[in-house]
């Protein structure tokens, strides 16, 4: 059984039919372009059709920006979880890259736009910056390479844990309110009774202990203070 492939062609008479409706006068391949439309002396608008989101569509779609403001991409329209996904990712693209996004329909012919051209106005969120800000005072030193894998990162809490655990390591089972006072951990109570990385046990009411996987981080990380690892 054959699989049905589109062809750019096939995006061409949905896509000049909507335009057509906007009183938009419609031709292919003009110069560069895919499809040119233009309406009472306005700006043209620019389509470029692929039969698929690539890298290449939206270097032509950028490069169409050179010609006209009014600059869109279309692609068929798939179904599933998966094309939805690229949708949504491709059209939060477009917005930052100032291009109009299509799709088409090929059963049927319906066009929906997801983006009109227009420039990026980025919003920001205040809480974002705030937790990064945060973050960014709490670590003690550089401990981490940039661009390095996320897992196994050495964050704030990662180093709140080892500075605990340090304290467990030399001092045994310990109050949590000693524990607090030694590493300088003020959260340090809550801290091992979340125990995110599974280091430490309470042995008793508000006394905990250090467990083989909190002693096997001490000896991987080293120093979280920014000494470094203890020779093995």
């Amino acid at each position: 059984m054959s699989t049905f492939k589109p062809k750019e062609t096939d995006l061409y008479p949905p896509v000049k039919a909507l335009l057509e409706s906007q009183g938009y006068t419609v031709k292919g391949e003009i110069g560069p372009a895919d499809i040119m439309a233009v309406r009472d002396g306005e700006d043209p608008v620019v389509v470029e059709l692929k039969t698929g989101f690539s890298l290449s569509l939206f270097h032509q779609g950028i490069e169409r920006q050179s010609i006209t403001d009014a600059v869109y991409i279309a692609v068929p329209r798939g179904t599933g979880r998966i094309f939805q996904k690229a949708i949504a990712a491709n059209t939060s693209l477009c917005r930052r890259l100032g291009l109009g996004l299509m799709t088409v329909r090929l059963k049927d012919g319906l066009v929906e736009v997801h983006a009109d051209p227009a420039p990026y106005k980025p919003r920001k969120s205040g809480l974002k910056k705030s937790r990064l800000l945060k973050e960014f005072a709490k670590r003690t030193g550089d401990p981490n390479s940039g661009g390095a894998t996320r897992q196994g990162l050495m964050t704030a809490y990662r180093q709140d844990a080892l500075r605990c655990a340090r304290v467990l390591s030399t001092l045994g089972p310990t109050k949590a309110a000693v524990v607090a006072k030694a590493s300088g951990v003020e959260k340090a109570r809550a801290l091992m009774a979340v125990n995110h990385y599974g280091w430490f046990e309470r042995v008793e009411t508000g006394i905990y202990s250090l467990r083989a996987k909190g002693a096997e981080a001490l000896l991987h990380h080293g120093d979280p203070d920014g000494g470094a690892k203890p020779s093995e």
